[in-house]
């Protein structure tokens, strides 16, 4: 019972007469369950392969906020909470990771981003088996939060939310 035959996936074998250890799918067989067809929200990429700038769902307070909480228990120990690289693990000798508020980041595709949370960069682990794709979105939504907010000016509150600002200081 120890020793029972078995079939390695993607594998030869002599068994089948086409030399094959799996078998093809039954014609008209339908996925069901996990289906990966947009590919969009799934890897970050267009149809052309390129990183793409606009999010695959509308991003609003709640996916920021999500997007806030999974930064915080994901990504804070190399970038703390600022975003700046100096978090707890980098203090104590692992690799300094990029600011997100360098005009070189600031530059980069929503996707590009994506694709680093999901597959890794350089000294970055990948962490697609952690986090699900709508997290690593709304965690690329947090992080333009994190940077515009960096950034902001004045300018950028409207005009009725200014005195509301003014009267606070």
């Amino acid at each position: 019972m120890q020793d029972q035959p078995r079939f390695i996936p993607l594998r030869p074998s002599g068994f089948f007469d086409d030399g094959r250890s799996e078998r093809p799918l039954i014609e008209g067989t339908v996925a069901r369950g996990h289906l990966n067809d947009d590919v969009v929200f799934y890897t970050g990429k267009g149809p052309d392969g390129k990183p793409v700038d606009e999010f695959p769902f509308p991003v609003t307070k709640d996916v920021i906020e999500r997007g806030q909480q999974r930064f915080n228990v994901y990504c804070t120990p190399c970038h703390d909470r600022t975003g700046h690289g100096d978090g707890m693990v980098v203090r104590r000798g692992y690799r300094h990771p990029p600011s997100y508020h360098t005009d070189q980041v600031r530059k980069l595709a929503n996707g590009f981003i994506f694709d680093v949370i999901t597959n890794g960069f350089g000294a970055m682990p990948d962490y697609a088996a952690q986090i699900p794709p709508a997290d690593r979105w709304a965690i690329v939504a947090y992080v333009r939060a994190l940077q515009l907010s960096e950034n902001a000016s004045i300018n950028d509150v409207p005009p009725a939310e200014r005195s509301k600002l003014e009267t606070a200081r």
